[in-house]
């Protein structure tokens, strides 16, 4: 039975004429009992939510009794001072270890008179303020030259210590003068000729 003929019992006609009206607006607010349904479970669930939302600000509100509202404010403030001075502290830290990585890393770049004095001039380069950049410690060339100036003493020179190597010459003149070949001489003998020049042939000794 549609909904006219449920009219019509009723002692309700509609005009022929006028039937598409009302049922085009009889469709806009009719709803189903599964709609009427859905809707008040949804308009239930959202009283319920608003519920617990004021019960946890109730118990919430009840915490803060009696406490200064002041005082709250001040200890707030502190957490946050903490908090910045944790953050700022990490960062430096993490600065740092970037800063000594890189002075390590161009460190092998130089010689040094000894592990002491090594140690001494990396720890004359983290005092100066020195400021990292794309993994490049900015101005440690100049300051090295200043301090090789300053401390010669801490550094190889490295030209020096090749012409000191040019000048030493490997000494490899035999001690004992070689006889003829074909001379005869005692085994002692030969193995101290062998000894002192590896090269000879004995074979001509024998």
């Amino acid at each position: 039975m549609d909904i006219f003929e449920m009219l019509k019992e009723a002692g309700v006609e509609i005009p022929a004429d006028k039937k598409d009206a009302f049922n085009k607006e009889f469709r806009k607010t009719y709803k189903s009992e599964g709609e009427i349904k859905k809707a008040t479970e949804k308009i239930e669930q959202e009283r319920d939510d608003w519920m617990q939302k004021a019960e946890t600000a109730e118990e919430t509100l009840k915490k803060f009794e009696g406490i200064d509202p002041a005082e709250i404010q001040k200890e707030l403030e502190t957490y946050k001072q903490k908090a910045a001075d944790a953050e700022r502290d990490y960062a430096e830290k993490i600065a740092q270890r970037d800063f000594d990585d890189a002075l390590k890393s161009e460190m092998e770049n130089y010689k040094f008179t000894s592990e002491a004095a090594k140690k001494a001039i990396m720890a004359e380069i983290r005092e100066a303020g020195l400021k990292l950049k794309d993994g490049k410690i900015l101005g440690l060339s100049d300051l090295l030259g200043k301090m090789k100036e300053k401390d010669a003493s801490a550094f190889v020179d490295e030209q020096l210590q090749q012409l000191e190597k040019g000048k030493a010459k490997p000494f490899t003149q035999s001690l004992t003068p070689k006889p003829a070949p074909g001379t005869k001489v005692t085994p002692a003998e030969l193995m101290k000729m062998k000894n002192e020049n590896p090269d000879l042939d004995i074979s001509q000794y024998m």
